[in-house]
């Protein structure tokens, strides 16, 4: 029976999950996974040497090494053939994201994360600096908890809110890179909101929601001017309500996370089959 592979620790998401040529060739994308991505990190932006590098990710000094050769060769192939480079899936887990105050929830329990600001929804995801969380059982809201983001970004806001076991998250504008994120986080999105937290999450619990699943906040692409309000991309209002299958849960849409085993108890490891 061969050994289940050990979990590689990485420090969190990144902001930015894919790269391309100002000409596409038309080839297959090069998938480099998050590991890959976090060796590269360490070993070439962090200037770490290969023992430091698998000290920090928790792995072998030899396993470090095939890791980095395997990152090195699809940054090459996408670099010479002019391929687009993804950063997805992988065998890790996120080392520790800040979130160690938050209350557990339950086996049964969705919990709905708000972006925060004096009771209403904050309106840009990469500013935030509280969450309002929500658990919800039952269709109703059964506990609440105002929590500190302790940082700022889209990959590491995504990786709080991962820790913070949020299964859905209600905001207003947001980018392309932080729903990358929130999807590799197994988050689903409600985007485009605006008005009362307190609202929004009892819609939602409600499965009555109304949300723009296209909207997006493009203010890393043009320079708006001060009061720019990134909520308000909307189309015509979508009812999460209304596009379910009998007995769905809004909250419950997370891609395929795979448990190593090797830590009993570690959720935070997810390997994506396939990649």
């Amino acid at each position: 029976m061969p050994r289940k592979q050990r979990c590689r620790c990485i420090e969190g998401y990144p902001d930015h999950w894919a790269f391309s040529p100002e000409e596409l060739s038309g080839k297959e994308p090069v998938v480099m996974t998050l590991d890959e991505f976090e060796t590269i990190r360490l070993l070439d932006r962090e200037g770490l040497t290969q023992e430091q590098c698998a000290e920090k990710m928790g792995i072998a000094r030899t396993t470090v090494t095939a890791i980095y050769d395997s990152a090195r060769r699809k940054v090459a192939d996408a670099l010479v053939e002019g391929k687009q480079l993804l950063i997805r899936g992988g065998n890790y887990r996120l080392n520790d994201q800040g979130a160690a105050g938050i209350m557990q929830k339950g086996t049964d329990t969705m919990r709905i994360a708000v972006t925060y600001e004096n009771g209403e929804i904050f309106q840009h995801f990469g500013h935030t600096e509280q969450f309002k969380l929500y658990d919800v059982e039952d269709g109703r809201i059964v506990s609440e908890q105002i929590v500190p983001t302790n940082g700022s970004g889209h990959g590491a806001l995504a990786g709080f809110l991962k820790a913070a076991q949020a299964d859905a998250l209600i905001c207003g504008g947001i980018g392309m890179g932080a729903q990358s994120a929130l999807a590799e986080a197994g988050i689903r999105l409600y985007g485009g909101v605006t008005g009362s937290a307190d609202a929004a999450a009892k819609a939602l619990a409600e499965g009555t929601l109304q949300y723009d699943p296209n909207a997006r906040c493009d203010q890393h692409d043009h320079h708006h001017g001060e009061g720019h309000d990134c909520g308000h991309h909307h189309g015509e209002g979508h009812d999460c309500g209304h596009h379910h299958g009998e007995g769905h849960d809004c909250g419950h849409h997370h891609g395929e996370g795979h448990d190593c085993g090797h830590q009993e108890g570690d959720e935070g490891c997810r390997r994506h089959h396939g990649e």
